[in-house]
């Protein structure tokens, strides 16, 4: 059996070893892509579909639900999938986004309507149309052979995750703290400094370091070291995508004054040095771009 990883998103097997992935399964009865999708561990990070033409069927355990177009459903972390188009459809085109969230989207990620851990949401006709076009549009610039397309991407979708959040909120939703995103703000104006002063941070908020840690800690999800390390390490990854500073350049600019510590706290959070990121990533874009000139069917948007 052949070792080699599998390159086509639409085909089993592939990895999703990536931040944002996009694209459109054209899935027509006896086609190509007419198998059901199984994945019993899911994947590492969250995918949403939106059907677009025909209807597929979604089973979890011994339940299942139907997609109809402008459905959307969303899959978490090792959620597990098994989906395919209906039996007596002949034809199911979703577009799909796989993504790796940024940390402050804890809460717009918890759907309310869910079988298991699956979410499902069908919006209203008021919003429908413009929930489509902003995924669709999503979709169309994360497949981009812009080097900036993967942030842009990532920015859109934070956006479609919030109209969604605003048309299904009602009382018992839970808002974000002002003062954990004030306190957001404040870590990343201050990333280019070494220390982070925990008392600093509090007095920004008028609470003391312990109070304004346990809120943040229960909105976020993690302690306000951890999020600022996380927004470091964003940070890196989009200046090695998109500039030739140096390493230690851009272990400077986000508060790393050694460069050797900078290097092995990037490869321990992401799992390559920051080198080899930057080659990677330069690679990847290349490949993107011979993917899209000759992939039809990998989901390419036509007009």
């Amino acid at each position: 059996m052949s070792n080699v990883q599998q390159n086509d998103p639409l085909l089993p097997d592939y990895s999703f070893n990536v931040h944002l992935v996009s694209g459109l399964t054209p899935i027509e009865k006896s086609g190509k892509f007419d198998f059901f999708i199984d994945r019993p561990k899911g994947l590492n990070g969250y995918i949403i579909n939106l059907t677009y033409a025909g209807q597929g069927t979604i089973y979890r355990n011994n339940d299942s639900f139907n997609c109809h177009p402008g459905d959307f459903v969303l899959f978490p972390p090792k959620e597990p999938h098994l989906y395919g188009r209906k039996e007596d459809e002949s034809n199911w085109f979703h577009f799909w986004i796989y993504f790796k969230p940024r940390s402050t989207w804890k809460y717009l990620l918890s759907w309310e309507n869910r079988i298991e851990n699956t979410g499902f949401y069908r919006p209203n006709i008021k919003v429908k149309k413009e929930l489509e076009q902003l995924f669709i549009k999503i979709v169309e610039i994360g497949q981009s052979t812009s080097i900036y397309s993967e942030n842009l991407a990532m920015s859109m979708l934070e956006q479609f995750l919030i109209r969604r959040a605003q048309e299904t909120s009602n009382k018992s939703s839970k808002d974000i703290d002002i003062r954990v995103l004030q306190v957001c703000n404040y870590l990343i104006d201050t990333l280019d400094e070494n220390e982070l002063m925990l008392d600093n941070v509090a007095q920004k908020v008028c609470l003391s370091a312990s109070r304004i840690s346990h809120i943040f800690k229960d909105q976020i999800g993690m302690s306000i070291g951890q999020w600022r390390q996380e927004q470091r390490i964003s940070r890196a990854k989009i200046l090695l995508q998109t500039t030739n500073l140096s390493i230690a350049n851009i272990g400077r600019s986000i508060g790393f004054e050694d460069q050797l510590y900078f290097s092995r706290i990037f490869k321990k959070r992401i799992g390559l040095s920051p080198q080899k990121y930057r080659n990677s990533s330069q690679e990847q874009h290349e490949r993107k771009i011979k993917d899209i000139n000759s992939l039809d069917l990998y989901g390419k948007i036509t007009k």
